[in-house]
């Protein structure tokens, strides 16, 4: 499974190049803090590249969750729904907001690997 990340501290792990599991950081999460919220996409709903596609609320702040990628919303974590702090205790596992089937596989190539986004985060 190949992960890659936006410069919003969104994941997005590739189980094929048409399905995908995403969440947000560690970045993300340690900068909003104990996160108290979720909304999470629609499943059935195809969202753009870049579109809000959810909310994650915390007891600092609010921040707009981003469709990584153009595509359908496959499936939701119910578990995180029901508690938002596996966004903090498991981001990168657990702690995954939703699954898409993605519609364009180019889009994949704006995205950053570990590398550009450990560079990302050294420059901020």
């Amino acid at each position: 499974m190949t992960t890659m990340y936006t410069p919003d501290h969104e994941w997005i792990a590739l189980e094929d190049p048409e399905a995908a599991v995403v969440g947000i950081t560690l970045h993300a999460q340690d900068a909003l803090g104990d996160v108290v919220f979720v909304d999470l996409p629609e499943v059935g709903r195809h969202y753009q590249k870049g579109e809000v596609a959810g909310v994650v609320e915390s007891v600092k702040a609010a921040a707009d969750l981003y469709m990584p990628v153009s595509g359908v919303v496959v499936a939701v974590n119910e578990a995180l729904r029901a508690d938002p702090a596996l966004a903090n205790t498991d981001p990168l596992n657990t702690g995954w907001f939703f699954k898409v089937q993605t519609s364009d596989a180019a889009e994949l190539g704006s995205l950053l690997d570990s590398t550009g986004y450990d560079a990302l985060l050294q420059a901020l």
